[in-house]
């Protein structure tokens, strides 16, 4: 302790941390860890309500997307395990994008059965090229030819083995009569920041 710095009582710092802390650490700590985790806690969550009640939130307006509506298929002319190639929602890069009846009720899907789904063909691991890797047996589509991963398609694009961490973005799908239309993602395509800008 230096000559400019005030002792403190003995009493005050057993009754802070408690007999047993002083007892086992050996160490007049005004704070013990359980205390300073609280008290930061408690910090924290005051000054993030604090800011996120403040005027600027109120400024940010909402960012809404709007995509195209684009024709991509009839249901009658769709077979079964047989996928469609398409480009949604523009003819920019990574775009590339497959409609297939699986024969199997899926999530997302369409159709009398539910069955009819489509999907991003871009690996969202390192945009690795998914054509032509369709297995009609699992209902997915895999492996990526670069780290192997595999999606299930059943499940919204799952990814189900291999190096990626996201699922399949998925195309939202509309069904007018025996038309189908793409109306939407469901997901980030690979390469891009904003579906819409490429």
């Amino acid at each position: 302790m230096t000559k400019h710095q005030t002792p403190i009582d003995p009493a005050l710092i057993e009754a802070i941390n408690g007999p047993k802390e002083v007892a086992k650490t050996g160490k007049r700590c005004l704070m013990n860890r359980r205390q300073f985790l609280l008290t930061s806690g408690i910090t924290t969550f005051t000054v993030m309500v604090a800011l996120k009640a403040g005027p600027a939130s109120a400024k940010v307006p909402a960012v809404v997307s709007t995509y195209e509506r684009k024709h991509i298929g009839k249901l009658s002319g769709l077979k079964e395990d047989e996928p469609l190639d398409f480009t949604y929602p523009d003819d920019g890069a990574y775009s590339e994008s497959m409609l297939v009846k699986l024969g199997r009720e899926a999530g997302g899907g369409i159709g009398p059965d539910k069955d009819v789904v489509a999907f991003n063909y871009t690996c969202t691991h390192q945009g690795g090229p998914l054509q032509g890797t369709y297995k009609s047996e699992d209902k997915v589509l895999g492996p990526c030819p670069l780290h192997l991963t595999t999606f299930d398609l059943t499940r919204h694009g799952i990814f189900i083995s291999g190096q990626a961490y996201q699922s399949l973005p998925q195309v939202l799908l509309e069904l007018d009569g025996d038309d189908i239309y793409a109306v939407g993602m469901f997901g980030l395509i690979y390469g891009r920041y904003d579906n819409l800008k490429g």
